[in-house]
């Protein structure tokens, strides 16, 4: 009973520190970027199909990761709670592995939120698969700011660095639309010219190459707070 208590005061510590400060905005940001468009689609569109409500969901899923990503270690410096991080070896990465745990598993519950909010107001969707899948791509981007912030170690240079490279990005997916290296790959738009298995097959390696980059990115990052020096 002591240990699930001690977890509980760990976890809501946790979210307190990783949600807080602007935060609230980037969520107010999702829910009002969901709800305008869904109302979009509901008057505008009588031919509403799944992949289009993906396309929807994925941009309140990379509001709600980017703030805690990119600003995390900015507010531990703020708030002077760094040297407490790296005055206790390898505490950092545990730490740092909780919070991201945390971020991923919030961001999960919401975005089932966001789907159930578009079974009710657009189209019948799989709420929980749609969140499922969502997760591929911004686990990838969440690791990836978070490798970025701490080379950077200030969130609004990195904030600008990620729009930079979400917009190279954005380019890149257009180019590659159907390859498993889009990031933003859609597993819901099966293209014309392919049949079902092919394109569940280049999911399926999308989805890999996804997790095997966001683990990298995760690693690498953690690698980067070992250099106590650069963050105190």
């Amino acid at each position: 009973m002591n240990k699930i208590r001690l977890l509980w005061r760990m976890i809501r510590y946790n979210l307190q520190i990783v949600f807080s400060g602007k935060f609230i905005w980037f969520l107010l940001a999702s829910v009002a970027f969901f709800l305008f468009v869904c109302t979009m689609m509901a008057f505008n569109n009588s031919n509403i199909r799944q992949h289009d409500i993906y396309d929807v969901l994925i941009i309140p899923g990379i509001l709600l990761i980017f703030y805690p990503t990119v600003f995390g270690i900015q507010h531990d410096t703020d708030s002077r709670t760094i040297e407490l991080i790296f005055g206790i070896p390898d505490y950092r990465f545990r730490v740092w592995l909780f919070r991201i745990l945390i971020i991923y598993v919030f961001v999960f519950i919401l975005l089932v939120l966001f789907g159930v909010a578009a079974v009710v107001l657009i189209e019948p969707i799989p709420a929980i698969n749609f969140a499922f899948q969502l997760m591929f791509p911004l686990f990838f981007l969440g690791n990836m700011a978070f490798w970025v912030s701490t080379i950077i170690r200030n969130g609004n240079a990195t904030a600008v660095v990620m729009v930079v490279l979400g917009i190279l990005l954005s380019i890149l997916s257009e180019i590659l639309r159907n390859s498993y290296w889009n990031i933003m790959l859609n597993p819901f738009q099966v293209p014309s010219d392919l049949n079902q298995e092919i394109w569940m097959k280049i999911v399926l390696k999308n989805r890999i190459f996804l997790t095997v980059g966001g683990i990298l990115f995760l690693l690498a990052g953690m690698l980067k707070l070992q250099k106590r020096e650069k963050f105190i």
